[in-house]
C-alpha cells in the first residue's frame, strides 16, 4: 500500500449567492464536507489536485474560464482523525489542508462518486457550516463573505 501525502486542498463550491455545496461522505454516514483530497505525488501542484479532486468528487470541469478555481493561500495544519491515520506512514499524525472555492451556477449537474459520497445537498452557508464535521471546512465556509467579496442577499 501507498501512504497518503499529509498535504491535501479543500474546495468550497458556492453559487453567487452564497448556497453551499456539501457532500455525504459514504464510508462515514452524517459525516458532511466540502471536496477534499490530497495530492497524488508530492510535486503536484495545489491548483492541479484542487480541478481533479472538484472532477472526481462531483464531476464538476474547473475550465478556468467560467468554472474558476480560487487559490485563498491559506492553509490549516490539523490532526488526523484516528480512524483515518492507517492511510498515513507510520508516525504521520497532522496534515497541511490548502484553501479554494469555486463559485458555479446553483443548477450546475453534479455527479457523485458513489465510492466516496452518498448524497449532496446545497445549503446557505452558515447552515452549511453548521453540518461540517470538520472545524477547517466550516471555518473556510464561514469565511466566504471575506473570502469572495459576496455578499448574502436580503
Amino acid at each position: 500500500m501507498t501512504h497518503k501525502i499529509p498535504v491535501s486542498v479543500l474546495v468550497v463550491i458556492h453559487t453567487a449567492d452564497l448556497d453551499v455545496l456539501l457532500i455525504e461522505r459514504a464510508g462515514q454516514p452524517g459525516f458532511w464536507q466540502s471536496v477534499t483530497g490530497s495530492v497524488d505525488a508530492v510535486d503536484e501542484p495545489l491548483l492541479q489536485t484542487a480541478a481533479r479532486e472538484l472532477f472526481e468528487e462531483t464531476g464538476i470541469v474547473a475550465d478556468g474560464h467560467d468554472i474558476v478555481l480560487r487559490d485563498w493561500k491559506l492553509s490549516n495544519v490539523y490532526e488526523i482523525y484516528p480512524i483515518w491515520r492507517h492511510r498515513y506512514a507510520p508516525g504521520v499524525t497532522r496534515n497541511t489542508e490548502h484553501v479554494f472555492s469555486v463559485q458555479v451556477p446553483r443548477d450546475i449537474a453534479i455527479t457523485l462518486s458513489p465510492r466516496e459520497h452518498l448524497q449532496y445537498a446545497w445549503l446557505p452557508y452558515l447552515a452549511a457550516a453548521d453540518r461540517c464535521f470538520s472545524s477547517s471546512n466550516a471555518e473556510a465556509i464561514l469565511q466566504l463573505p471575506a473570502m469572495t467579496g459576496l455578499a448574502r442577499p436580503t
